[in-house]
């Protein structure tokens, strides 16, 4: 088994809301956790500690129960370390508040038996058979809002959590079940790899490559190696800035197993 992983920050201005870790508990196997922090619009989030806080927290409390608790299916660890978190800070903040701090989650597990996954937003995880094919996880509800929506902070707000809208952990346990969950059979996976919206960009927005291309620089150049060209496409002076900002925290972490 071969694990490699990478982590930038946007802008040195502001750190990284990211969350990544890899584990190789000792019952066997492994476990990938990732996640990218929101950013929330300037003003009250009700929240005393913010989205680094909450990332480091709910990322540790992930990686700790996906390890010891192979009893537990990867959506019921999400609604545990959920609670946990939101516990943490339950009496300081409004966790009612609905920018509170919140996370995009892609998790993987793995024993001799099979790969399971979880994935809620716009973070991807993808799995390479053996024989070379590649699958996207995508949980795509917050690309099916109009940009136009999305540009609105208000609009974006209403959509946030709720129905008909989009979905990210933030305190309420119950959005675990939203999630995109699923098993495969060990034998049916050669590799996987999960990247934060930042990383994904050299793929869903910048098209340089499909997801097989992308696990191939993956594989190839490493998770700096991903980064370090998402960087140079968005510094291209040619290019408009992508999405929302020309910079974000960058993820993404490979394995194989």
């Amino acid at each position: 088994m071969h694990i490699d992983l990478a982590s930038a920050p946007g802008t040195a201005e502001r750190p990284n809301e990211d969350w990544v870790s890899a584990s190789t508990p000792a019952a066997g196997g492994g476990v990938v956790v990732v996640l990218d922090g929101v950013t929330p619009p300037r003003g009250d989030d009700g929240c005393a500690h913010g989205v680094p806080w909450f990332t480091t927290r709910l990322g540790g409390r992930l990686t700790e129960l996906s390890g010891s608790r192979r009893d537990m299916p990867l959506d019921r660890i999400l609604a545990r370390a959920i609670e946990d978190t939101a516990d943490a800070h339950r009496e300081t903040c409004d966790l009612s508040h609905v920018r509170t701090p919140q996370a995009t989650v892609v998790m993987a597990r793995w024993d001799a038996a099979c790969v399971e996954h979880l994935v809620l937003s716009d973070s991807v995880l993808l799995l390479r058979a053996p024989g070379g094919g590649v699958t996207a996880v995508l949980d795509d509800r917050l690309d099916r809002i109009p940009h136009g929506v999305r540009g609105s902070v208000a609009a974006t707000d209403a959509l946030r959590n709720a129905e008909g809208g989009f979905f990210t952990a933030a305190a309420d346990p119950s959005v675990a079940a939203r999630a995109v969950t699923g098993r495969t059979p060990r034998e049916q996976v050669g590799a996987l790899a999960a990247l934060t919206d930042g990383a994904s960009r050299w793929t869903d927005t910048f098209g340089e490559g499909d997801w097989a291309a992308c696990l191939d620089v993956l594989r190839g150049e490493g998770a700096r190696g991903l980064i370090g060209r998402v960087r140079a496409l968005e510094s291209d002076p040619l290019r408009p800035p992508a999405r929302h900002k020309r910079h974000d925290d960058a993820s993404a972490v490979y394995a194989e197993l």
